[in-house]
């Protein structure tokens, strides 16, 4: 159609607009089309090695795979949570496998770096693949080319596939144990209090930790409480224990934090009614309800719609002691004892505290460490009065004398079970001194 006649601005506008939307409606059509998945071999048995460590590295294009997911929230998907380069890998595609029919589909994949890099050239990503209709692949493998051989590629279990009912209501990310962690005492005391609070599950991506520390994982893994996900990231790229990039060679930031809780969230997707992701050397805890179930049942009333709920972090200098509950058979154990640290710094002025968070895992699809980057529904600051994160840590304000601190006991609501609790799996785990 040609746009002649009264050569009218109007019709000229009228004309462009029309053109452009075709064009674009066009681009959006290949597109989707390039990214359907295609036949490319049929009759054939499903091959390749079945992947079994936490981090796989791809030959040769700076990829690595934690896990894939099936991901039917908005059309069904094979969502692979992965480490890339963010600028070098640029093109990958996911090969399924049907048993039933035995055809090889290859899916184009959508690489999306999560903003949150902070400098380093390494990212979590997400990469996502249409699954073929009326296929339901148990297992994925990714290459960076649609055609080859990939019988010597590894082969990845596509968890997530079946929907089931929770198991539990509370799990607890902790992201990542690393430094050779030996903060023995203030670890048991947090897996305790989140017991307490009415966790059923903690999920530790562990790097490396001290001889005691494993003994006391052991103990809760066998207990039921622990799932360890053995987290070797520095066998793959140079890590930094900094959460933003120094120019100092690192690949990616604070042991890949963020990968570990994104799939932290996936992994738990079907079985945890929530998820809370915050560190081991912090509690949330709640002023108005005795316990998290009840808090939860709350804001979730006031705030319909919601599925992140982000709760404000105060931190309690492990310097500053209140003297109470210096509790002996306690003194030989190494690290902090949360109960004699009762003084929380000051808000500063024009600086917002960092938040973490409890989350509907359904309705995230990404999460940086104190916000999510993209979810279905909405996001709440839950009021200081109605909970805050006891973190309890090295000072912030050093500065501070004591008297601009702000005694706050509302631990010591929980004093009584926590330290018969701590008592036990002390005398369990042998680490409690003879008396």
């Amino acid at each position: 159609m040609l746009c002649v006649g009264k050569k009218s601005y109007f019709a000229a506008a009228v004309c462009i607009i029309t053109v452009t939307s075709m064009l674009a409606v066009s681009y959006l059509r290949l597109q989707t089309l390039s990214h359907q998945p295609k036949i490319i071999q049929e009759g054939r048995r499903c091959r390749g090695k079945i992947a079994n460590s936490t981090i796989t590295a791809l030959k040769g294009n700076k990829t690595f795979i934690i896990s894939p997911y099936f991901d039917d929230r908005e059309s069904k998907v094979t969502r692979l949570i992965g480490i890339v380069h963010h600028k070098d890998v640029t093109q990958l595609y996911c090969w399924f496998c049907c048993q039933h029919n035995g055809k090889m589909y290859v899916s184009k994949a959508k690489i999306d770096v999560h903003s949150d890099r902070f400098g380093f050239p390494y990212g979590a990503a997400d990469i996502v693949c249409l699954e073929p209709e009326n296929c339901d692949p148990t297992h994925v493998s990714i290459h960076q080319s649609p055609h080859g051989n990939i019988d010597q590629l590894p082969r990845f279990e596509i968890k997530n596939r079946k929907a089931e009912t929770f198991s539990v209501d509370f799990t607890v990310c902790i992201s990542a144990m690393f430094g050779n962690y030996n903060n023995v005492l203030q670890f048991i005391q947090s897996m305790e209090m989140y017991k307490i609070l009415g966790v059923q599950k903690v999920v530790i991506y562990k790097n490396n930790c001290s001889h005691l520390m494993d003994k006391v994982l052991k103990f809760y893994t066998e207990e039921g409480t622990v799932e360890v996900i053995p987290w070797p990231i520095n066998s793959h790229l140079r890590v930094s224990s900094e959460w933003y990039f120094m120019q100092d060679g690192t690949h990616i930031g604070y042991y890949g934090q963020i990968t570990a809780l994104n799939d932290c969230i996936y992994r738990n997707m079907e079985r945890s009614k929530f998820v809370v992701l915050n560190d081991a050397d912090e509690i949330i805890l709640p002023l108005k309800h005795p316990n998290w179930k009840t808090m939860m049942n709350s804001l979730q009333e006031q705030n319909p719609g919601t599925g992140v709920f982000l709760f404000e972090n105060h931190i309690f200098p492990e310097t500053v002691s209140s003297g109470m509950f210096n509790i002996s058979s306690w003194n030989t154990v190494p690290g902090v004892n949360i109960l004699q640290h009762v003084y929380r710094e000051p808000d500063r002025k024009d600086v917002i505290n960092p938040r973490k968070m409890i989350v509907d895992p359904r309705k995230v699809i990404q999460t940086s460490v104190h916000s999510v980057l993209h979810a279905y529904g909405n996001s709440a600051n839950v009021p200081m009065d109605v909970a805050l994160i006891y973190h309890c840590r090295k000072a912030l304000q050093r500065d501070l004398p004591r008297e601009s601190l702000i005694r706050d006991t509302t631990l010591w609501r929980y004093n009584s079970s926590l330290i018969m609790n701590v008592n036990k799996v002390l005398s369990q785990t042998m680490l409690q001194a003879q008396k």
